[in-house]
């Protein structure tokens, strides 16, 4: 993962709340006749070439460059606060 703002293109009202998907593989075996399951393995991690991130605002789900480019076309500005009361 980038270590770069995001924003969410679909509800754009998300900077904060995402989570990273991933992908497992497991191979299983099927008798023909009853569908029972007679073997399956320990699922294998995949490797993905860029994360698959979701929003946990709206559930829009897509790759990491896509949140990262959004947020670059609409940057969040920092605003100086000047904490002194008068």
């Amino acid at each position: 993962m980038q270590d770069k703002p995001y924003f969410c293109p679909n509800c754009r009202s998300n900077r904060t709340k995402f989570r990273v998907l991933s992908t497992a593989s497991q191979s299983f075996m099927k008798e023909a006749v009853s569908g029972a399951v007679t073997e399956m393995s320990e699922p294998v991690m995949v490797d993905e070439a860029e994360p698959t991130i979701g929003c946990q605002v709206c559930g829009f789900i897509g790759n990491e460059m896509r949140f990262v480019k959004q947020a670059e076309r609409e940057p969040r500005v920092m605003t100086p606060t000047d904490p002194v009361y008068r």
